[in-house]
């Protein structure tokens, strides 16, 4: 017998072609997800912060600062809704893609099919609420002459 190695040895050197090829994928999904929470933020905020004069003239009608916050959330709700849905069924078409390039998970994890979603979510009602927020703290006359 010659070149006497322990198992965990063998197994190692043996997937450590695809450790690195997964160590590389997981660094662009990182990037492609904070990407997407970027992308997200800005064009959430920008269709919100667009809105921010017919909040203003929204004010002077009666309309209390909680209800410009929860028109703009709730008009935004559709659209966020509408990305996740479509985001979920493109991970889904996707997995068999990457599914030879994973070792222990499945390709469908159940977890990352929930927390990714679920956090791009949270990110886009932020970017909702933030502008949201500050047009509801604007003076309705200023908004009123900015028109």
């Amino acid at each position: 017998m010659y070149d006497v190695k322990p198992l965990d040895q063998i197994v190692s050197s043996t997937i450590a072609a695809r450790g690195l090829g997964i160590s590389v994928l997981a660094v662009f999904a990182f990037c492609a997800l904070a990407l997407a929470a970027v992308g997200v933020y800005a064009v959430v905020s920008y269709s919100v912060a667009r809105r921010s004069t017919e909040f203003g003239v929204r004010m002077p009608l009666g309309a209390r600062p909680e209800d410009i916050v929860l028109k703009a959330i709730g008009d935004s709700i559709a659209m966020i809704a509408a990305g996740v849905i479509c985001g979920i069924a493109a991970s889904f078409a996707a997995s068999r893609l990457i599914a030879g390039f994973l070792y222990g998970v499945s390709a469908t994890d159940a977890t990352a099919f929930a927390v990714l979603p679920l956090f791009l979510a949270l990110v886009a009602l932020t970017a909702c609420y933030i502008p949201a927020r500050r047009a509801s703290r604007t003076d309705p006359v200023a908004a009123l002459r900015a028109e």
